[in-house]
């Protein structure tokens, strides 16, 4: 550790390690500072019985920008792996995205004009503006897919009914008339062969990195240590929740070691009824197509950000926002202080979105 560095960056997460790569890269010291004890954010992974672990649920690197794709296969080896989930409703089980598979299934039809035909009734039940997500969904996809695919789903992630939810949340759902279960409609897609966090680690080198220490517990005494700072975490907790609290939606995440070769045969489940606790099961093994004769499961459960002191999902309504825009605008007067990625920004980003955010902060500031 130096005693001064160019750049102190606030967070080890995907935003912060392309942000110090870049600054790495034009010449500049770095130092980094973690609150968790690992690198990485919410795309940390680790290895388990030969089987890289999301640890904070499932992600697949998506993207049609051939530049921000060579970027990120620049640093690591990348596989191709394509999100193909599925829904379980009350043991039913459907594809996901809503494609003509899921149609098949649900209505025992065969073609594409007959799914437009049964849609289309259905969400003339809606007369006039969606008052609430519940009429909005119907609106865009009908009653049958409304109730078995996103009411249930819906309700536990936000922890509210979808007539009490505004509309705004649900702005499209995506219909398909192709048999295709490709989630994503992106040109590249995949996973670092050696998980995120190895993509990370890639990133850092050169970087001085500290985990376990809390920049809001001293300060002024690291940002003394460095020119200027990039915070990426939540604005409100900079501030010391002055203006008020934004609100979030958190996850648990329960894991479990399964003495199986293979307990669910693809890589995300999506629970879509409302009685079951959970909204999603993950099998870490089927990212990579790891040969194992053992499994790792994790079990996803949506609380209040009260619960875990975790943010997740911002909940992105008219007062939150307005309460953001306060604490931007603050944050904004500070000269040498730099806010970008998820948190910094109360958004929800792809990570595509987070690299190309990232490099575009650091080609003004670095």
């Amino acid at each position: 550790m130096k005693d001064h560095y160019s750049f102190l960056v606030v967070g080890s997460g995907l935003f912060g390690a392309v942000f110090a790569h870049e600054a790495i890269k034009k010449g500049h010291s770095v130092l980094m500072i973690e609150r968790r004890g690992h690198i990485g954010g919410n795309i940390y992974t680790e290895k388990r019985d030969g089987i890289d672990i999301h640890v904070y649920g499932a992600h697949i690197f998506h993207t049609s920008d051939k530049g921000i794709w060579d970027y990120v296969t620049s640093l690591v080896p990348f596989h191709t792996f394509i999100n193909s989930p599925i829904a379980n409703y009350k043991g039913r089980i459907l594809n996901m995205p809503f494609n003509m598979n899921t149609f098949s299934r649900m209505w025992d039809i065969a073609t594409p004009d007959e799914a437009m035909a049964r849609i289309a009734e259905q969400r003339s039940e809606i007369k006039g503006e969606p008052r609430n997500l519940e009429e909005q969904a119907i609106s865009l996809v009908g009653r049958d897919i409304y109730e078995i695919l996103v009411k249930g789903y819906t309700e536990k992630q936000w922890g509210r009914s979808a007539s009490e939810l505004p509309p705004s949340i649900i702005k499209r759902l995506p219909v398909r008339f192709t048999y295709d279960n490709n989630y994503f409609n992106d040109t590249y897609q995949g996973i670092p062969d050696e998980g995120y966090t190895g993509l990370i680690e890639k990133l850092l080198e050169g970087v001085d990195v500290l985990t376990g220490e809390d920049y809001l517990e001293r300060r002024g005494y690291w940002d003394s240590l460095a020119d200027r700072t990039l915070y990426t975490g939540c604005l409100d907790r900079l501030y010391g929740y002055e203006y008020g609290k934004l609100q979030y939606r958190s996850e648990i995440f329960k894991e479990e070691r399964i003495e199986k070769e293979n307990y669910q045969g693809v890589a995300v489940v999506n629970y879509t009824d409302r009685e079951t606790e959970w909204t999603r099961i993950i099998e870490h093994k089927h990212f990579a197509r790891h040969s194992s004769p053992v499994t790792w499961i994790s079990r996803e459960y949506p609380v209040d950000y009260e619960k875990t002191d975790e943010p997740f999902y911002p909940i992105n309504d008219d007062a939150n926002n307005a309460l953001y825009l306060r604490y931007r605008e603050r944050a904004e007067k500070e000269e040498r202080l730099i806010i970008g990625g998820r948190l910094a920004d109360y958004a929800y980003y792809d990570m595509d979105k987070t690299v190309m955010q990232a490099l575009r902060k650091a080609q003004m500031c670095v």
